[in-house]
């Protein structure tokens, strides 16, 4: 009997499934441990914004020096090197809150390294996955995030409650390096005829026919073939197009607010169920993950309901990313707004699932857009789209605990309700304004060759 043969862009896929997910163990890890071990030390909420926001310093920094440098050596090799140095920090660096310098060193280097994660996947999966499985693919490998955000608000604080805090750091580097291992022995650059396929026109696309693109030493280079004859020219980044482009900027204005949400919700939940609604995590049992379990769910629903209405040609590209946009980011806003209002944990739980399960939802739309735009620059569009969403983490990161500061020196208790609707509502507001920028202004068609 034949057997047979597995496609080998599914290994890759999964690969990188597997690599985000360590990567949001890794973040979620730390806002655990940290806040546990500031609170224990009697850190004030301006100092924990500071330590928590410093990461997306480092993380801003290197995403557009990521996609550069995955477009020239390879997102494979970026990425191997990039969770070797990240592993390596965490297994060396202390968790001491009264050591804020060095916490302070060690997150901007750990952010400068996962800078070049997301760039160099985009890179990967802009080389090896077709058009008419963009969407499940990069909905799949993001929602690894989502899933790994949500085994880690289920085990790591029991892991802290019963090993410290520091055990989290140990283990997040055993995780890094493990997959480190698995990359090396299974990931490779794609054959010749994989990669066309995956740099092959959209649906209603025309096929342009002097140019081809092929691999070398991991990046690309342009083929030119005229008379049967082919001579290799390099592939010049438009820099300048990708910067003015008013569909880079709708994915880019998304990107913010995407991240905006989840990184204030990913690093102050933990200090609302215990301060705002006086709960302990480790009681919380399996409630605590529901939300991340709910974007990893969403998030391959829109993948698979994208490329279904793209393929079976019931919306157009441009369409389908719109509707999922819309859809994901106007309910999130709805649920962001309602959020303090609830006041017991399953309200707060319920609430903060359906907006982060809708928020991931609409990654089907402004997520796999670079792709569309611009498949074979797809590393470097993430790189700057990236950057925006880093930025949305130190504002949002920083400024949560600053609005949480004022509210504590106005004799605001932080178990009421009026001193977190700041902090969910400005999210809200961006939300509405992110879904109406992309719904004007994004296309689902090609528009760098």
């Amino acid at each position: 009997m034949r057997r047979m043969k597995f496609p080998k862009r599914y290994v890759i896929v999964l690969l990188l499934f597997i690599s985000t997910c360590v990567c949001y163990i890794e973040r979620v890890g730390f806002s655990i441990a940290y806040t546990v071990a500031a609170d224990a030390a009697g850190v004030n909420q301006s100092t924990k914004g500071l330590i928590l926001s410093t990461f997306y310093y480092g993380y801003a920094v290197s995403q557009v020096p990521g996609g550069w440098v995955s477009q020239w050596i390879g997102g494979r090799r970026v990425l191997l090197l990039s969770f070797i140095l990240w592993s390596l920090i965490c297994a060396s660096v202390p968790l001491d809150p009264n050591r804020v310098e060095i916490l302070v060193l060690a997150r901007l280097l750990v952010g400068v390294a996962q800078g070049f994660i997301f760039p160099s996947i985009h890179n990967v999966l802009g080389q090896w996955v077709p058009p008419h499985e963009r969407s499940r693919s990069v909905s799949l490998t993001t929602s690894g995030m989502y899933l790994g955000a949500a085994a880690g608000m289920l085990i790591l604080p029991s892991l802290v409650k019963f090993r410290g805090s520091q055990s989290i750091f140990l283990a997040e580097a055993a995780l890094g390096a493990m997959w480190s291992l698995l990359w090396f022995k299974y990931a490779s650059d794609p054959p010749h005829l994989d990669h066309l396929k995956a740099t092959a026109p959209s649906f209603g696309e025309s096929l342009l026919p002097i140019t081809k693109f092929k691999e070398i030493k991991g990046g690309l280079q342009k083929v030119k073939v005229e008379n049967g004859r082919s001579s290799v020219l390099a592939v010049k980044i438009p820099w300048k197009r990708i910067v003015l482009s008013l569909p880079v900027w709708a994915i880019v204005v998304n990107n913010f607010t995407f991240h905006y949400a989840l990184y204030v919700l990913m690093n102050w939940l933990p200090t609302y169920f215990e301060q705002g609604l006086q709960l302990s995590l480790q009681d919380m049992g399996s409630s605590k993950m529901f939300p991340y379990l709910n974007m990893f769910i969403f998030s391959n629903i829109g993948g698979v309901v994208a490329d279904y209405l793209i393929t079976r040609r019931i919306l157009s590209v441009t369409r389908t990313r719109k509707l999922l946009n819309t859809i994901g980011f106007v309910v999130s806003a709805l649920a962001l707004m309602a959020l303090p209002m609830f006041r017991t944990s399953n309200g707060a739980v319920f609430c903060s699932s359906v907006c982060l399960g809708f928020l991931a939802l609409g990654r089907a739309g402004f997520a796999v857009n670079h792709l569309d735009v611009a498949p074979k620059y797809a590393g470097i569009v993430m790189g700057v789209s990236n950057t925006a969403g880093t930025l949305a983490g130190i504002v949002g990161v920083g400024l949560t605990g600053r609005i949480l500061e004022a509210a504590k020196t106005a004799h605001m208790d932080l178990s009421s309700p009026e001193s977190w609707k700041p902090v969910f509502y400005i999210p809200g507001y961006l939300c509405l304004f992110s879904s109406f920028i992309f719904l004007v202004f994004s296309t689902g068609e090609r528009i760098f060759d």
